[in-house]
């Protein structure tokens, strides 16, 4: 079974890698083969020496996140049992207004960027605001408290809502 992933074309060098190095990690750690064309299609296929059975996901799931904005580094984190990618059409709160949108993402990234560091430390997550989508890795139970608050905050909650919440959900992260 062959994956199909379609990043920007800003984000195709950082999934290569100098000198292919980053393209050959993802290969190697999750024993898939990439094929990256210049517009940014990208082919995940598992290798017959492939023991995880789900490597092409994984793979997918890795080039996704480089794609919406994550280091490589921390989409390696994508390997790990338990980690999940969330990628959110901020779109869907914002509808096809640039003030709206710019709104909503000033509004996550916060004052230096405290609000998303504040929700990343709560929920022991990585976010990353990329274009129109906001992409979460973490665990599954810290990523679905990360989307709920990213949710709260795209509707107008307020800051102090929302920490409220985070604080309040914190004990249900393993």
């Amino acid at each position: 079974m062959t994956e199909h992933v379609r990043i920007p074309k800003l984000r195709i060098a950082v999934v290569i890698g100098k000198n292919g190095a980053t393209k050959k990690l993802i290969e190697d750690t999750v024993q898939v083969a990439l094929s990256i064309n210049a517009e940014g299609e990208v082919e995940i296929t598992k290798r017959e020496d492939a023991l995880d059975p789900l490597a092409e996901w994984i793979g997918r799931d890795m080039v996704r996140a480089i794609g919406r904005g994550f280091p490589p580094e921390k989409a390696m984190n994508l390997i790990e049992e338990g980690m999940a990618l969330e990628i959110m059409d901020l779109t869907e709160f914002a509808g096809k207004s640039k003030n709206g949108l710019a709104r909503i993402e000033s509004r996550l990234i916060g004052t230096d960027g405290k609000c998303r560091e504040h929700i990343e430390e709560m929920t022991e997550t990585d976010i990353s605001i990329y274009g129109k989508t906001v992409s979460i890795i973490g665990r599954m139970e810290g990523v679905s408290i990360a989307k709920e608050a990213i949710i709260k905050l795209a509707n107008g909650q307020m800051h102090s809502t929302v920490y409220r919440f985070l604080e309040k959900m914190r004990g249900k992260i393993q």
